[in-house]
């Protein structure tokens, strides 16, 4: 793992959790749209996010560095050093809510409104998560720009 290999597995998880959070808060803004560009209610969005670099999990990594022997793990010199990159986004498929509401310009004959299968409290739990996380990442790297700096420190 190279000296700069930290920081770059905090900035893939920095720019996941940033898109997390707009997801999320693109789900809240949209949280009451019963009719989106293709005349359908408006779907919960969620972010998939993917493992990348490292083969065989944090329990093989960690076994490997502690024997000293990189190669365990397949991030020899050359390899990506990590981290997290965005699978997909997927909408939610679930119907949405169904209210009766027959003055609402959307409603059906029957006088009902489907409303976006959007939760606001679960959109906020996963905003918070997001968030949380955002903040590891950088606490992680702050710490990693702490040690490269005693280290440098160290040299003189």
């Amino acid at each position: 793992m190279g000296l700069f290999d930290s920081l770059a597995i905090s900035a893939s998880g920095l720019s996941a959790e940033r898109l997390r959070m707009d997801v999320t808060a693109e789900n809240l803004a949209n949280a009451q749209s019963t009719q989106g560009a293709d005349g359908q209610p408006y779907r919960r969005k969620s972010v998939v996010l993917q493992a990348v670099g490292a083969q065989g999990g944090f329990a093989q990594a960690l076994a490997a560095a502690q024997s000293g022997n990189p190669e365990a793990t397949g991030t020899s010199t050359g390899a990506q050093p990590g981290g997290v990159e965005v699978a997909a986004i997927v909408e939610d498929q679930t119907p949405g809510k169904r209210v009766y509401n027959p003055g609402h310009p959307d409603a059906d004959a029957q006088g009902y409104v489907t409303l976006p299968n959007v939760d606001s409290v679960t959109e906020m739990v996963d905003l918070i998560s997001a968030s949380r996380a955002y903040e590891a990442n950088t606490t992680a790297m702050q710490t990693a720009k702490q040690m490269f700096t005693k280290t440098l420190e160290l040299l003189r």
